[in-house]
C-alpha cells in the first residue's frame, strides 16, 4: 500500500473557473457534498456537515493550509473518519492538495492525498481504500460540476 493517493482529469474549464470551484466554500460545498460554516482561510480550521447521502452524521473539520491561486489549495484532515463516538485529534493528518495547470483544452486537477503511512495501523488500509474510492468519484463530481 502506498502513502498516497493521486487523482488527475483534464478538465474543459479554464484554470480560474476549476480554482474557484475548489475554493469557494459554497461552490467546493456543492460539489464535494458538505455545507461548510464559512470560506477557506489559509491557517485556519474549516468545519460544516457533509450532506452525502449515510454521511450526514459526519461532521467536517479540516485545516486549511495553502491557498496560492490559482496553484494550489490545501488542507489536512482525519481521512475516513466517520465514527462519531472516536476523537481522531489525536491522530496525524494526511494532507490533501489541489494542483491545477492550464492545458490546450481547459485544465489539469491533480488531487493527492499523502500521509497515510502515518494514519493508525488499525484504520490505515480502510481509510486508504475507502478514500482512494472518495476521490476518484470526486474527480467525477468536480468535472460535472464545472461543465454545467
Amino acid at each position: 500500500m502506498s502513502d498516497r493517493i493521486e487523482k488527475i482529469i483534464e478538465l474543459n474549464a479554464p484554470v480560474e473557473r476549476v480554482w474557484k470551484a475548489i475554493t469557494d466554500h459554497r461552490e467546493f460545498g456543492e460539489w464535494f457534498r458538505v455545507q461548510l460554516d464559512g470560506p477557506f482561510v489559509p491557517g485556519e480550521n474549516s468545519t460544516g456537515h457533509i450532506t452525502y447521502p449515510g454521511y450526514e452524521h459526519i461532521r467536517w473539520q479540516a485545516t486549511v493550509k495553502r491557498m496560492e491561486e490559482p496553484e494550489l489549495f490545501s488542507f489536512t484532515w482525519h481521512p475516513y473518519a466517520i465514527d462519531p463516538d472516536v476523537d481522531y485529534s489525536g491522530e496525524p493528518p494526511t494532507l490533501v492538495e489541489f494542483r491545477l495547470e492550464p492545458t490546450s483544452s481547459g485544465s489539469r486537477l491533480t488531487v493527492t492525498e499523502s500521509g497515510f503511512d502515518k494514519v493508525p495501523p488499525h484504520r490505515r488500509e480502510e481509510a486508504f481504500r475507502m478514500n482512494d474510492g472518495g476521490w476518484a468519484e470526486q474527480m467525477k463530481n468536480i468535472e460535472e460540476y464545472v461543465d454545467r
